[in-house]
């Protein structure tokens, strides 16, 4: 079955609830959260799933040359950074985008879906 990352979106700047604007909608959210992974591990789908600290604790590491070279902050420089994650088993991408949908209302953020590249996908890239 093919995987997919489902990747949540949310403001690079963060206040001391995250990306919720009180105490009590984190909670809710995280309460959501947790029934909706449930529910994906219940239906067959979860393969890993976690959230992020803020894009400002990320090291970008460039191994290319000859001595690896570490910067400190997010590769891209953005308004929006990736928060948290899902990979996903699904029959195919209009699961994978309900699912999505799903877990947006739950976390309370855009999510984008993206197939893994798969033995088939790469074959077909190969032969293009």
């Amino acid at each position: 079955m093919p995987k997919y990352l489902l990747s949540v979106y949310g403001p690079a700047e963060r206040n001391q609830f995250g990306d919720y604007p009180s105490k009590e909608a984190m909670l809710q959210a995280f309460e959501d959260t947790g029934a909706f992974n449930d529910k994906l591990v219940a239906d067959g789908y979860f393969v890993f799933a976690d959230g992020l600290e803020q894009a400002t604790t990320a090291t970008v590491v460039d191994g290319q040359g000859d001595e690896p070279v570490f910067t400190d902050g997010p590769y891209l420089e953005a308004k929006e950074h990736i928060g948290g994650f899902w990979v996903i088993e699904a029959p195919d991408l209009d699961v994978a985008l309900k699912l999505a949908a799903e877990g947006s209302k739950a976390c309370r953020g855009k999510v984008e879906v993206r197939p893994f590249h798969t033995e088939d996908s790469i074959k077909a890239m190969l032969e293009a």
